[in-house]
């Protein structure tokens, strides 16, 4: 089968095409024909070594497509079977192994593209919105990047939940995406903290869901009202430097968190919960995604070129 091969960490350079034996599923494993890879900011960390991977590995936490085998003692999936898994490395490749228990069925009206594209972002969105901070009715929330796919799911469930979402974005393009996906307000970067404070009266939002990391951190904590909640799901500029917990209390009790989809789908339960909440945002149009992008598998290398070089705008995938 075609994959996409890291022999040694660093930039997209390392990112190499290669052939390799079909994998073969374990007890407990399910062998999937992919249909589609999503490509997702958590692949550079592995990439570059920032998550540590023993090398060689094939790169990818995401992907959709059709059940062709099965391990022993698998039972609830069957060969032919629909199906979108997150949060296994190996979907930058035309198959893949997953444990069975890890994935989650898709339904019958969602393509298995938008399956793939929508399930670690969706999902992650789903959590930050419902259970890091469980935004309610009239609160004021920033979202960082907000024309990414991130943004763009974050910004539409924050709508959803009924509240008033401040977006910052880079272009005149971002900006109509974000504002399509139902933004209330946009900012650029600069001064965004005051940007913010202005359009909130002075008071701060409720919450930032922040993705973008270090440069934008001290400004984040700057937008937050007394007691609002930092959630620093990323970093895609690079990791924010040491922080001194102290500088959480003369800024009004803030809270910090550094969360992670894995915590938020810890049973199988959660993991399904979550799933078809999104799925059936979709299905019922009240959730849209905005594929900016697809690739050849044999193009991994450009799309994270494009992905760190802040040239996207939604979800990128990956076409075995």
């Amino acid at each position: 089968m075609r994959a996409i091969v890291v022999n040694r960490n660093g930039g997209p350079e390392v990112l190499e095409p290669a052939e390799r034996e079909d994998p073969v599923p374990g007890p407990g494993e399910v062998l999937i024909d992919l249909a589609a890879s999503g490509v997702n900011y958590i692949d550079v960390y592995f990439r570059t070594g920032a998550y540590k991977q023993a090398t060689p590995f094939v790169p990818g936490q995401e992907g959709a497509g059709t059940v062709a085998a099965v391990g022993e003692g698998v039972t609830g999936v069957a060969p032919g079977d629909r199906v979108a898994w997150q949060g296994v490395l190996g979907s930058y490749a035309q198959r893949a192994v997953v444990p069975a228990d890890q994935t989650v069925p898709v339904p019958d009206d969602l393509s298995l593209e938008d399956a793939a594209a929508s399930l670690l972002q969706g999902m992650t969105a789903h959590y930050l919105t419902h259970s890091t901070y469980a935004v309610r009715p009239g609160d004021t929330v920033l979202v960082h990047a907000a024309a990414g796919g991130m943004g763009l799911l974050l910004t539409q469930i924050a709508k959803l939940r009924g509240a008033r979402v401040i977006g910052t974005v880079s272009t005149p393009e971002k900006e109509r995406l974000a504002r399509e996906a139902g933004a209330d307000e946009i900012v650029g970067y600069d001064g965004f903290a005051s940007e913010v404070r202005r359009l909130t009266g002075g008071e701060g939002v409720a919450v930032v869901y922040d993705g973008v990391g270090a440069a934008t951190f001290d400004g984040s904590l700057e937008s937050l009202r007394p007691r609002g909640t930092l959630a620093l799901y990323g970093a895609a500029s690079g990791k924010v430097p040491p922080f001194d917990p102290q500088r959480l209390n003369p800024a009004g009790s803030l809270f910090l968190t550094r969360p992670t989809l894995a915590h938020y789908t810890l049973t199988r339960e959660e993991l399904l919960e979550r799933a078809s909440a999104v799925y059936g945002w979709i299905a019922k149009g009240e959730l849209r995604l905005h594929v900016g992008q697809r690739y050849d598998l044999a193009d991994a290398r450009r799309a994270h070129e494009d992905l760190e070089g802040r040239r996207t705008t939604g979800k990128l995938l990956l076409l075995p």
